[in-house]
Formats: C-alpha cells, sequence, structure tokens
C-alpha cells in the first residue's frame, strides 16, 4: 500500500513537473501569442476602422447608406439566414445518425461532411456553374423553365450552403460520442417516444455545442467570399454581398466606401465572437454549478 502511494506521489510530482515551465519560458510564450494576435488580428481591425473613418463620419454614413451596400448587406443576410437554419437540420441529423445508428457507408457519409473543408471555395462555386449554368449538365432545362441560379440569389444561397454544412455536425458528432446513447435508451425504455426522447434528452445536452455550431457557421456565411463570387457575377444592387462589395469598391479605388463596409463585417464578426464567448462562459457557469450540485448531494 505504502509502495503505491508512493509511485501515486511520484507520478504526480512528474505530471506537475512537465506542465510547470520556467518563468521566461512561460512568459516567452504568451509574448509570442500576443505579438502574434497583434500583428495579425488587433492591428489589421484598428486599421480597418481607421481608414473607415479617415474622411470624416459623413462620409462614413454616406457610404454604409448607399444603396449598394445596403442590398449586398441585405442579401448577405439573407443568404445566412437560409443557410444557417438549413445546416442546423442538416447537422442534427448527420450527427444523430452517425453516433445513435450503425449503418453501412456511414464512413462515407463522415468524409462527404469534411468534403468542405479539402476543396477549394472557388472549385465549389465551379461545381455549380458546371451543374447550373447557361452550358452546364441542367443548363438548358433550367432556361427553358425560366429558372435561374446562376448570377441570381439561388446560386449563391447554395453555395453559402456548400461552404458552411460541415460546422454544425462536425461541432456535434464528437460531442454525442462521448455522451453515448444510455440517456435515449433509459428514455425509450421508460415510454418516452422518439420525438420526446429528442427534445427533452437529447437537445438539452447538446445545446452548447449547437450553439457553438450556430455561431461559426452563420460567421463563415457571413464572410464567405470564394465560392460566392464564382456564382454571383457581381452584379451591382443585385447579387454582390458585401464582400464582394467590398472587393468592387476598393478595386475602384474607393478607399473609404471600401473601409467603411468592411467595418461593418469586421463589426458582425466581433459580434460573433462576442456571443461565442458569452456562450463559452455559461457554458461553464453551467457546469460548475452541477459540479457543485453533485458535490453537496454526495
Amino acid at each position: 500500500m505504502a509502495g503505491a502511494v508512493s509511485n501515486l506521489g511520484r507520478r504526480s510530482a512528474n505530471i506537475t513537473d512537465a506542465v510547470s515551465e520556467p518563468f521566461l519560458v512561460r512568459w516567452g510564450l504568451i509574448a509570442v501569442a500576443l505579438i502574434f494576435l497583434a500583428l495579425f488580428l488587433v492591428i489589421p481591425l484598428i486599421a480597418v476602422f481607421k481608414e473607415a473613418f479617415s474622411k470624416g463620419v459623413e462620409v462614413y454614413f454616406a457610404s454604409i447608406r448607399e444603396p449598394d451596400a445596403w442590398a449586398a448587406v441585405k442579401l448577405t443576410l439573407l443568404a445566412a439566414a437560409i443557410a444557417v437554419p438549413l445546416n442546423v437540420i442538416f447537422g442534427i441529423s448527420a450527427a444523430w445518425a452517425i453516433t445513435k445508428f450503425r449503418f453501412r457507408g456511414k464512413q462515407v457519409l463522415i468524409t462527404l461532411i469534411d468534403l468542405p473543408f479539402a476543396v477549394s471555395p472557388v472549385v465549389a462555386g465551379l461545381i455549380y456553374v458546371l451543374l447550373f449554368g447557361t452550358k452546364g449538365w441542367l443548363g438548358p432545362w433550367l432556361g427553358e423553365h425560366d429558372i435561374k441560379i446562376i448570377f441570381a440569389v439561388p446560386g449563391i444561397v447554395l453555395a453559402t450552403i456548400f461552404v458552411t454544412f460541415p460546422f454544425v455536425a462536425r461541432e456535434l458528432i464528437p460531442l454525442m460520442e462521448e455522451q453515448g446513447t444510455s440517456y435515449e435508451e433509459a428514455a425509450l425504455t421508460l415510454g418516452a417516444s422518439g420525438w420526446q426522447t429528442f427534445w427533452k434528452v437529447t437537445l438539452p445536452s447538446i445545446k452548447w455545442g449547437l450553439l457553438y455550431g450556430i455561431i461559426l457557421c452563420n460567421a463563415r456565411a457571413m464572410g464567405e467570399f470564394g465560392a460566392v463570387s464564382v456564382v454571383s457575377g457581381h452584379i451591382r444592387g443585385q447579387t454582390n454581398t458585401l464582400p464582394l462589395h467590398i472587393e468592387i469598391l476598393y478595386n475602384e479605388y474607393q478607399f473609404a466606401a471600401a473601409f467603411a463596409a468592411a467595418s461593418l463585417l469586421a463589426g458582425l464578426a466581433l459580434v460573433t465572437l462576442a456571443v461565442k464567448s458569452f456562450l463559452e462562459w455559461q457554458h461553464v457557469r453551467d457546469r460548475e454549478k452541477a459540479a457543485r450540485a453533485a458535490a453537496q448531494q454526495e
């Protein structure tokens, strides 16, 4: 017994030594991380807002109120508003199927979910052009029925869905695998239906991962450039999302207007980060409450 305690003490000491670094090493790593963040995140953000207001507040708000800018903002929000809920449905369904059932082709499904991470967004846009373009596989039939997908809003929505659909599923799959199926099996044994099991057991246990996946999906949807650029046609006031509108203004040397629009996109990103941080804090708080409650019961 004494030997076991001694070995346990030595292992604890080794773990402590492994995670305890000298003062200079710790602060050196922290300094590298802070310098990296300053160079590649903080300073660029400051530069964006500085350039956006470089010609005064009136020019800034005039650039934002410009009709093409508002059309780009509305189209960006519309694409995200359609893509995110559809990806939530797909992500929950895919994660549920992969983690709760055994079936042939499961690994193929997982691979397909990861496909947008491996394929360039530009290639994804070209795929839709090949399918739905005027000279594409379905182009003649769509033309006969006066259905426009490429160089129109449906093409932008499709491209946005493609590049964002892994995010929710990829957040939920490892979480649901870790939780297992014991709670669902217990609920079914007690007479709960499939929907009751999902709403009362599964959904509450995955809510934080689901919300985190939604935030990431929404952020990518609003900031997507490559795939949307290929299918949009760059029609001002009609098919330009906010990133495309920024590119056009910058190429036309309208720097103040370009950075004003970029500040809107940066502001949306900062709001997204703030929501993400709040959810993480709330998650940690809930876990601590649950741990304290479990300790009191013991």
